[in-house]
């Protein structure tokens, strides 16, 4: 459940991103949507640290890399 949570977070944040470029290629300098596509794109970073972190410390995402079974 929280990886599809996770993937919808991530899909928003790259949304906010193609925004925020269309808006600084075609925008003029007194438009605000470059600033507010930026404000979105950050809140989504910060609610996806924050169910990645959760994710991990919940047990719902593990790892499976080689060195993390070295004791």
């Amino acid at each position: 459940m929280i990886k599809i949570v996770i993937i919808i977070v991530l899909l928003l944040a790259l949304i906010s991103l193609a925004s925020g470029f269309f808006f600084l290629i075609k925008d003029g300098s007194k438009s605000t949507r470059l600033l507010t596509s930026l404000k979105y794109r950050i809140s989504l970073t910060v609610i996806l640290i924050v169910l990645v972190t959760y994710g991990f410390w919940s047990g719902q995402l593990v790892t499976y890399s080689p060195w993390a079974n070295i004791h």
